[in-house]
């Protein structure tokens, strides 16, 4: 029991000294960020939402070229 006990203070240790290396951060980070840390953040953001009573997107935000845009600019460029 005191072998376990050991261990999860050590994993609780090596969790706190990571969580304090991200709150110091180093600025913006260039490049996406991890998967692990959008996901907490949405999910971080997600609670507070509904504490202020927001209602978090239903559907992710789309990328790319809105519909309709190709056919536009290949009309405007015939043209």
């Amino acid at each position: 029991m005191l072998a376990e006990l050991r261990l999860e203070r050590e994993q609780i240790e090596e969790a706190i000294l990571t969580l304090e290396r991200l709150a110091r951060g180093r600025g913006r980070r260039r490049g996406r960020p991890p998967s692990w840390l959008k996901e907490a953040t949405a999910t971080i953001s997600g609670a507070e939402g509904e504490i202020d009573g927001g209602a978090a997107p239903s559907e992710p935000k789309r990328r790319g070229r809105p519909p309709g845009s190709k056919t536009k600019h290949a009309a405007a460029a015939e043209g």
